[in-house]
């Protein structure tokens, strides 16, 4: 079997009698992008962390490209490309000083680093912001130029945490863009996020975390078929008569979970559970048949939204 990339058994880390992360278990292959998906407090960032040294493990193993990251930190820095959750760019350096001076840090010669400086702008869409200090570039142009950062040395596997919060929507699909691409050269990539869409859009498989612990593992469609099925109906309203309606709808729907006032039914036939849906005589305040998503899989596992915050 080939070496992973990333082999996590037993992993924990612990802030005092906080559990940030509870004992983990996965594997992430080459050439592949895997995905962290969960709200804020799930331990997402902290797994990260763990992986490229800035966090200690606490109990448990992690290797990283076959390497214990608590023996060999500096080995495997080496061979990684971060993209933080944090803008950690030097503002008073123009975007190719930046990537100059990173790239110094490898030890890569000059004339090196000028070229690829030049080649990952391209890249990035920033040939043009050569020169620019980087306190003058929107939020979205300080993420590309992150990432570029993280490239210069040419990394084995590259971690992204969140790496479009807070960007429009304009400039988080540029991000994607560029992301793909290095997916399609084979660049193995490990990425955090609490959108749904992007998990989607990105991730060949992901694990989806809640409270330091995995839920579940699979590609997207994998456990959107698993947990949900192809549809999912929203009832708004429904809940003061769940008992009714489920009742009513028994047979076309697999499983239900109920959020708020709002009662979600899961199902892989959704025409039939609407049709029955039709013959019923009760009014909702809000009524849709959509396709399921990860967000569906997460309020069925946990009963509750990625976007709504966790604690710790």
């Amino acid at each position: 079997m080939q070496q992973p990339a990333v082999k996590a058994e037993n992993l924990t880390k612990k802030y005092r009698e906080f559990t940030a992360v509870n004992g983990i278990n996965f594997r992430i292959p080459l050439q592949e992008c895997f995905g962290f998906l969960g709200p804020n407090g799930a331990g997402k960032t902290t797994t990260v962390k763990m992986m490229y040294g800035f966090s200690p493990v606490t109990g448990g193993s992690l290797e990283v490209l076959g390497l214990d990251v608590m023996r060999f930190p500096r080995e495997v820095k080496a061979r990684l490309g971060v993209v933080p959750q944090e803008d950690n760019l030097d503002p008073e350096l123009t975007v190719e000083e930046n990537l100059l001076v990173y790239a110094s840090y490898f030890g890569i010669p000059r004339r090196e680093a000028k070229a690829r400086a030049k080649e990952l702008l391209g890249f990035v869409e920033l040939e043009e912001k050569t020169g620019t200090p980087v306190e003058q570039l929107s939020g979205g142009m300080k993420r590309r130029l992150t990432i570029a950062r993280a490239l210069v040395h040419r990394p084995e596997l590259l971690l992204l945490d969140e790496p479009t919060t807070g960007l429009d929507p304009q400039a988080r699909r540029l991000v994607w863009q560029r992301l793909r691409q290095l997916k399609t050269q084979g660049v193995t990539m490990v990425l955090t996020t609490h959108y749904m869409e992007e998990a989607e859009q990105l991730c060949d498989r992901l694990v989806v975390m809640e409270r330091g612990d995995v839920l579940d593992e699979g590609s997207p469609d994998e456990l959107i078929r698993r947990h949900v099925g192809r549809e999912v109906l929203e009832l708004g309203g429904a809940v003061h008569r769940k008992e009714e309606v489920l009742a009513a709808l028994q047979g076309h729907y697999r499983e239900y979970t109920v959020v708020g006032e709002a009662l979600f039914l899961f199902t892989s036939d959704g025409p039939s559970l609407w049709r029955r849906l039709e013959e019923l005589p009760y009014d909702f305040y809000h009524r849709q048949l959509r396709a399921a998503t990860l967000e569906d899989v997460f309020l069925k596992l946990t009963g509750r939204g990625l976007n709504e915050n966790g604690k710790g």
